[in-house]
Parts: C-alpha cells; structure tokens; sequence
C-alpha cells in the first residue's frame, strides 16, 4: 500500500512560477510514488467571500493549470473540496473537540485580525480544524506544506489524537510535513522585495498563463538599481532576484556571460532583463498552450472533476462511515 499524501490550493486566481516551482512540479513527481490527493479548496475560500462568477472561474483556473503542468488525474486525484461533502461533516465532528483557546492561538488566525479586523468570521478562527478534516478524511500521513502551515499540522496531529483518546481508538493515523524533494526551488519575485507573491501586486509575478507580450512588459518594468560600482560586488536583493529567476528558466552558458559582465561592471540591464524576458517564454509557452487547449475542452474538464469527486468520496465515505460508528451514531 503506498503512502498517503493530501496538499490543498486556494482558488485565488492563476498559478505563478512560484507555485509551479515551489509545488506543482513536485506533486507531478510523487504522484507515481504515492496515494495523492490534490484538492482545491473552495470551501476555505470562503471565509474572504468571493462573488459566485469569481469562485467557480478561479477553480476552474487551478483545475486547468494543475492538468496543463502534468498532474495526471488516472495517477492522483484531482477534486474540488465542496464536491466532497464528507469534508464537512467531519469538520462538524472535529469542531465539536477543538477548544476556543487553542484556536485563537493559531498564527494565522491572529495575523488576520490583523490584517482584515472587519472581516473576523468564525471560518477564519476555524480554519485549522477545517485543514485537519481535509487531512484526515483521507489519513494521509504525509502533507506538502512549507513552514508557514506547520502550526496547523500541529493542529491536526491535536485533533486526530483527542479523537482517539475520547473515543478510545487509534483510527486516525499523525501526519507530518513533506518535502519530496530535496533542494526546494524560491522563486523571487519581480518587484525586488523576496519570493514571488500574489500578494505583492500582479507585476510581481510570472504566471503560467501570460503571453509572450505580457512576459516581455513584466520583465521590462522589473526592479534593478544603477548598476554595480564594484568588480566582484554583491548584488543587492533586487538583482539577485533577477540572477535567480535567470538560474531557473536560462542554460548554465547565458547565467554564466550575464554574471562575468556584472563582476566586470559592464552588464546592461535592458539587454539582461530582454535576456530572461525571451528565455521565460520559451520555458512557459508548452504549459501556456496546454492551458488553452484544456481551457476550450469543457467536457474533459468536467470528466476529470467528476473523476476526482468520486475517488475521493469513495475515500471520505469509508472514513466518515467508520467515525460516525466510533462516536456512536447508530441507525434504528
């Protein structure tokens, strides 16, 4: 039996190299090694109440994205979080253990009464125990998740085990965090400022579905500075930026001249960023094609969430079935 694994995405727009980079091109590789299961999670999506239209277009744009970069739907499931209904049932479950003042102890939870203080909805206090049932409806063992999500794998571990202390079982297995490969790749952003990020503003970012020209304009407005003013000098934050995205998308020989002509203080910016503009297109045109041939194909794409909707309930259903008898609920 291969292990389980579970990772969730918000629908919150296109994915960006960053994502692709960060996560998808790992998910392509274990999905061959692994039970995976890949939703996305519109229901967590909730507590920032999208409108209707923008909902169901931003799963559709994971959906697409997901399949266009290589997760294979006959390899892993691929499903959308409120197609399983049993995910909510055992978040009812899990709710009814999970105490107030653990809760308003969640990191996230307090960087959103920060951050939104008119939007402090009982989701967002929740949300660890809502991860929780999306884990351990499917007792994965195994979760992708970087260190901003490791307190709610906390959380997790929490709720699974007072569940079988209180009904005196060891039915849910502890999962823990998972980096399948060993070098994980940060893509920085284009505005100088760390990883590239959504929440930076849409210049920032490289998404999988920008066209050449739009590429082209993004690279063209990206953060540099004067220049170097020394031979050999380290570069500012901005510009290793730039050198990074180039290691990633670039040949080893082009990375290789643009580093001599900055230790020489002869590079030119234009020339360097027109550089990396071109070398971008050429690695994200497969998977921007990929995108808009899935994007027109309506009946594939609905296959492939009625697929994924019912292997995962085939799943949620044995787990939700087994913790409703462990609890005690019982038919006449």
């Amino acid at each position: 039996m291969k292990e389980t694994v579970v990772s969730g995405i918000r629908p919150t727009g296109q994915l960006h190299l960053g994502n692709y980079f960060g996560a998808v091109t790992n998910f392509v590789k274990m999905q061959y090694d692994y039970s995976c299961f890949f939703f996305i999670a519109d229901l967590h999506s909730l507590t920032t109440h999208p409108t209707p239209q923008d909902l169901h277009g931003y799963v559709r744009h994971v959906l697409v994205e997901y399949l266009a970069c290589g997760i294979d739907p006959d390899e892993s499931t691929i499903y959308i979080q409120s197609d399983v209904p049993e995910v909510a049932e055992l978040y009812l479950y899990l709710n009814m253990n999970a105490y107030m003042g653990e809760l308003e102890r969640s990191t996230s939870f307090k960087d959103k009464v920060r951050s939104q203080p008119d939007n402090i909805n009982a989701g967002l206090l929740t949300y660890p125990t809502l991860m929780a049932a999306d884990i351990l409806i499917h007792k994965a063992v195994k979760v992708p998740v970087g260190k901003d999500q490791e307190q709610h794998l906390e959380f997790t571990r929490t709720f699974g085990n007072r569940f079988n202390r209180l009904y005196n079982s060891d039915y849910f297995p502890e999962a823990f965090a998972f980096n399948y490969a060993d070098n994980l790749v940060k893509v920085p952003g284009l505005d100088g400022k760390g990883k590239m990020s959504k929440s930076n503003g849409e210049g920032s970012c490289i998404y999988l579905a920008d066209s050449p020209e739009i590429i082209r304009k993004k690279l063209s407005r990206a953060v540099t500075d004067g220049g170097p003013v020394a031979e050999n000098q380290a570069k500012p934050e901005a510009i290793q930026n730039l050198f990074d995205l180039m290691k990633i998308v670039s040949t080893a020989d082009t990375l290789a001249h643009f580093e001599e002509l900055y230790n020489k203080m002869a590079i030119r910016y234009g020339d360097f960023k027109k550089q990396l503009a071109e070398d971008m297109i050429v690695f994200n045109t497969p998977i921007r094609e990929r995108i808009e041939e899935l994007s027109r194909d309506s009946d594939y794409l609905r296959k492939v969430a009625g697929q994924g909707a019912e292997k995962a309930r085939e799943s949620a259903r044995k787990t939700i079935s087994e913790v409703r008898s462990l609890i005690g609920f019982k038919s006449f």
